[in-house]
């Protein structure tokens, strides 16, 4: 499937997660595994280009480090999910809060270049 197929899917299932509070601990799983995974698959697979070469070794350590930190951050959020779905009533605020910030990671994967490694 496209990449922007995978990330219209992906913003539709928040705005319903955040309708319906049933919703909350799928999206916050599949979210936080396909940023996961699509970070993972750019740092395996795509070397740097555009301002991260030609300028020494931080731009290039720069690029690492964000591809790591939403690794991480997807994990954390896949994580929350299974957390929120144990009281889904009560651990709303947090699951929520979790899945409004998970927009940036998304952000960051696709202007990494993920609509490279998904197509």
């Amino acid at each position: 499937m496209e990449f922007t197929a995978v990330l219209i899917k992906i913003v539709g299932l928040i705005s319903e997660a955040c309708r319906t509070v049933e919703k909350l601990p799928a999206a916050l799983i599949t979210s936080g595994i396909v940023q996961a995974a699509a970070a993972l698959a750019l740092a395996v697979f795509k070397s740097p280009s555009g301002i991260f070469v030609g300028h020494g070794r931080a731009p290039l350590y720069l690029y690492y480090g964000i591809l790591i930190a939403v690794i991480i951050f997807g994990f954390v959020e896949a994580s929350a999910g299974f957390y929120v779905s144990g009281d889904v009533t009560r651990r709303r605020a947090v699951g929520t809060t979790i899945l409004w910030v998970s927009i940036l990671p998304i952000v960051l994967v696709a202007g990494l270049g993920g609509s490279v490694i998904l197509k």
